[in-house]
């Protein structure tokens, strides 16, 4: 498939895509995107197809701020298929911070909302710690807190006893204890906080 209004930069990250990306992602594109909800199993997806597809969805996502592009052109297609595996598809901090920055420039509250949910039900508790980590948007990062404080606590107390994320998984339990008045949070932070004057 060859893609006529892709400037330079977009075309050189496409050029750098393993064949099986570019075939899944131009499978989505010629079935109105349904491969995008479901890659076939004939397209292995992994971290690097993560990296790949997130990576042209930068390039094009720039492309669009340079270029009041108009939505129906193929650069604005692919970046919408691209948004679309990786949502149905991702399960990396960075992936997420990309997308919901993207939803938040774009004002899509509802997508904002749908990928809130994909963070409960796909990402791991280190992943979403991550997020709050990385991100540097107070609205992304309040619903990473959030989707943590929703966690069971047996999936909070491994990230206590890691530097990088102690003090995300205290904050995730402290909104646990007191804002869902969990007596089990209150007891795992009292613990925490017993070890840490020791």
């Amino acid at each position: 498939m060859i893609f006529k209004d892709l400037d330079a930069g977009i075309a050189r990250v496409w050029e750098g895509l393993r064949p099986t990306t570019k075939k899944m992602l131009v499978g989505a594109l010629q079935s109105n995107s349904s491969a995008a909800v479901n890659p076939s199993g004939k397209f292995a997806y992994d971290a690097h197809s993560d990296w790949e597809i997130s990576r042209l969805l930068t390039a094009l996502d720039s492309h669009s701020k340079r270029k009041s592009a108009a939505p129906a052109d193929e650069a604005s297609r692919l970046a919408e298929t691209c948004a679309k595996i990786l949502e149905s598809q991702s399960a990396s901090a960075e992936v997420f911070i990309q997308l919901a920055t993207r939803a938040i420039r774009q004002h899509d509250y509802q997508k904002l909302d749908e990928l809130s949910d994909r963070l409960l039900q796909r990402f791991s508790a280190g992943e979403i710690a991550e997020v709050v980590r990385q991100t540097e948007l107070p609205q992304i990062r309040a619903i990473a807190y959030e989707t943590l404080s929703f966690l069971d606590i047996g999936h909070l107390v491994p990230l206590l006893d890691d530097a990088l994320y102690s003090d995300i998984a205290a904050g995730a339990l402290e909104q646990k204890a007191f804002e869902y008045d969990s007596e089990e949070a209150r007891e795992v932070l009292e613990q925490f906080d017993n070890d840490l004057d020791r």
